[in-house]
């Protein structure tokens, strides 16, 4: 081998290794991957501003719809984006952010252009980061911000309103899905046909909504995060208390819900969904919406079914997150609407769980506890309570559990993962259930209006459960009887 053949040769090879070598877990699909990469290019970039990263990061997933450019500018038109882009193809990899960001759902089902968050949500990143580059363009000119719920959530709704107007409202929103690992996640797949609107794209447009209107919040002499550390402060906190959420009062994605619906319910919705649609209509010349006469009623009854799955309903993490295996048997379908809701503490596991993974883990070992050890068909809830924020489903709405001995085809059965005989749950764990989650039973045709609340000890005498402290707390609540 020549002298030029080993210089071209050792040359080939830095260039592949700083353009394509990168770590393995960087080519996963969770958030943690993703503010890796941005961490990179920031590096690489010392002083970058966040608002001039994002508009790059746009550039690179082409996200200059019409509608982006009303708002925000075309990417191409800003000076430093196109030397910005250049770097990002030499600190990461184009196809990553590329892959990452560009939302697009494939006639097999999966659902690429999301992440999966810490928390155990799937979020799509590209209505993330409009709501976000929305909030540092006002910032930035120390104006009111406009254009965050037509970008993050307004225009996904309405047309997704609209393109299933033969459905019912419920069917037009969504669906969720699951992932082949949540340690190594490369695929995410559907559990039924996509909407315009999935569960991920409704939890980034809820993310970019809340982020981007704290963001123009911020006084333009105040110095604004990086874009990683915005990512990190909303996505990647830590819980340490047995108080769980009780502790936190920044934005944190186990929130989105509360957090959206603080910030969107003063707002007319109906007309901020109808305006949004004119504006499609006229940017994008989509003249069926403007001569369509049904489009307030199903706007109208598209808004009600997204308030009930969003905002009234709690975030459920569906069994295949949390790593459930199947039922041994045949699951036996309830009678809805149930008459009674019974409250129960797991005892074992003792402690709260603060964490998507440590909760995963509680709801594993309880399965296996209940199929093994009991030989039951399947784990014994309806639906447990973790300390992270999240509801986890159980034997879900519609089948019959084995958690309250003699009533299970009368009631559901609800589990606060703990020990609460002398302590109690988080205060935010007890309202998911007392609030969120019987509103959602009741409002979706679960539960009875009038139904019931008993503690497990009521219904079978040789238990203690739910535990004396969160028994005598309980006895208090709306719809408990003696």
């Amino acid at each position: 081998m020549t002298l030029f053949q080993v210089v071209f040769y050792v040359q080939f090879l830095l260039f592949f290794f700083t353009v394509y070598s990168k770590p393995a877990a960087i080519h996963l699909r969770n958030m943690d991957s993703f503010i890796r990469a941005v961490q990179q290019v920031e590096s690489s970039k010392p002083g970058l501003s966040p608002l001039a990263l994002v508009r790059a990061l746009r550039r690179t997933a082409g996200h200059d719809d019409m509608m982006t450019i009303h708002f925000l500018g075309a990417s191409y038109n800003f000076s430093d984006t196109e030397v910005l882009e250049r770097s990002i193809l030499n600190a990461s990899s184009f196809s990553f952010f590329d892959k990452a960001i560009h939302h697009t759902v494939t006639d097999s089902g999966e659902e690429r252009g999301v992440v999966l968050t810490p928390d155990g949500t799937t979020v799509a990143l590209a209505p993330l980061l409009l709501g976000i580059e929305s909030g540092l363009k006002a910032k930035m000119e120390g104006t009111a911000a406009v254009g965050i719920f037509p970008l993050t959530l307004g225009r996904r709704l309405g047309l997704s309103f609209l393109s299933l107007q033969d459905f019912p409202p419920s069917h037009r929103l969504g669906p969720n899905g699951c992932w082949d690992s949540v340690e190594h996640p490369k695929m995410f797949k559907l559990s039924r046909p996509a909407t315009l609107a999935t569960d991920a794209i409704i939890n980034g447009g809820m993310d970019g909504a809340i982020l981007g209107t704290s963001l123009s919040n911020v006084s333009a002499s105040e110095q604004t995060q990086t874009l990683s550390e915005i990512l990190k402060g909303y996505y990647s906190f830590t819980l340490t208390e047995a108080r769980g959420l009780d502790a936190v009062t920044d934005n944190v994605s186990p929130r989105r819900r509360e957090l959206s619906r603080s910030i969107l319910e003063s707002l007319d919705l109906q007309s901020q969904v109808m305006e949004t649609l004119n504006l499609v209509w006229k940017l994008e010349k989509t003249e069926w919406i403007a001569q369509d006469t049904g489009v307030e009623k199903a706007v109208k009854d598209g808004l009600q079914a997204f308030m009930h799955k969003y905002w009234d309903c709690p975030q459920i993490i569906p069994r295949c997150q949390w790593g459930a295996k199947a039922s041994k048997g045949i699951p036996i379908p309830l009678s809805l609407p149930l008459q009674f809701l019974y409250v129960h503490h797991t005892y074992e596991p003792s402690s709260p769980c603060l964490s998507f993974p440590k909760c995963s883990r509680d709801m594993r070992a309880m399965q296996r506890f209940h199929q093994e050890d009991r030989d039951w068909l399947d784990i014994a809830y309806s639906f447990v309570v973790g300390s992270d924020g999240y509801i986890y489903e159980g034997r879900g709405w519609n089948h019959l559990g084995r958690h309250t001995k003699g009533k299970n085809a009368v009631g559901y059965g609800v589990s606060i993962i703990g020990n609460y005989t002398a302590t109690l749950p988080s205060r935010h764990a007890m309202d998911l259930l007392r609030h969120s989650l019987v509103k959602c039973a009741v409002d979706g045709g679960g539960l009875a209006a009038n139904f019931t609340i008993h503690g497990h000890r009521q219904a079978v005498n040789y238990t203690t459960c739910p535990g004396d402290a969160l028994f005598s707390e309980i006895r208090g609540w709306e719809h408990f009887r003696e």
